[in-house]
């Protein structure tokens, strides 16, 4: 079933005062979209809601990738391409680099958004693991004006954000990373391209004296949002790694998330290769 076009209204602003203007004076009524690869899988198979759209992707301030001081802002407008593109992110941020390789193929990753990604609230999507290993912050902008919020309190629950009506995600900002973190992105779907992960994790750790000093690791497609691991985190820092560390990590980690059955998957085998890919990533920072 294919969807009824006159049932929709589309508009698409042409700077950011205009659009938080139009989210503002109408409240509720305009769903703001940015690269739109979602929406024109459900608009072609006739499961978009059918109403009034506010299309983003004119709005040059929300583009682009800056640092400034000791912190770089990515636009919430900007592509996965232009992620792989970036020097900067490169040396410093890769793993966001190997999230927005895994995203889809060129054409996906030409048009879909950082900024997208992170309000499908999909916890499933390739980009969020990265971004709380980071330990990113967003910045939210409305008509009442701008707030932060750090990522890893962002997502309330499943397609639940702390995202009030009449906000537009602004852009992301990551803070400036000391040097000697080891890193490690690892994707696991029913082929190794264009696929939906059936597990996804990001993990960074940094070793000192042959014990692990800290690690951030973060998985999606496990929980109803992608999650950071954090009590596992606390079992590995001041560990030396090794069979009982790798142990005691997997223990803490089947603790922290809460996989489903579903079309793509089932919970065990989540579980299993969840375990496996922490215990790859935990041996490499030997």
């Amino acid at each position: 079933m294919r969807a009824y076009l006159p049932a929709y209204e589309l508009r698409a602003p042409g700077t950011l005062s205009e659009a938080v203007s139009m989210l503002a004076a109408e409240p509720g009524t305009w769903r703001p979209f940015a690269g739109g690869t979602d929406l024109m899988v459900q608009l072609e198979s006739g499961a978009l809601p059918e109403g009034r759209y506010l299309g983003l992707w004119k709005i040059g301030e929300l583009r682009g990738i800056r640092q400034t001081g000791d912190v770089v802002e990515i636009g919430a407008l900007t592509t996965y391409s232009e992620i792989l593109a970036s020097d900067l992110l490169h040396r410093d941020y890769s793993l966001l680099g190997h999230a927005a390789r895994e995203t889809g193929g060129v054409a996906t990753q030409n048009r879909g958004t950082i900024g997208g990604n992170i309000a499908n609230a999909s916890p499933a999507a390739d980009t969020p693991p990265a971004l709380l290993v980071y330990d990113a912050e967003l910045e939210l902008i409305s008509v009442r004006g701008t707030r932060r919020v750090p990522y890893d309190a962002f997502h309330l629950g499943y397609k639940k954000m702390d995202l009030v009506p009449g906000e537009l995600i602004a852009c992301i900002r990551l803070p400036k990373r000391a040097p000697g973190w080891r890193e490690h992105y690892r994707k696991v779907g029913t082929r190794k391209a264009q696929a939906i992960s059936k597990v996804c994790l990001a993990a960074v750790g940094r070793m000192n004296d042959g014990q692990i000093s800290d690690t951030r690791i973060a998985l999606g497609s496990v929980s109803p949002i992608v999650v950071r691991c954090v009590q596992t985190e606390n079992t590995l820092r001041g560990r030396r790694p090794g069979a009982e560390t790798i142990a005691a990590a997997c223990d803490a980690l089947l603790r922290e998330i809460s996989p489903i059955d579903d079309i793509r998957s089932t919970a065990d085998y989540r579980l299993q290769v969840s375990k496996n890919l922490l215990t790859d990533f935990l041996m490499r920072l030997h």
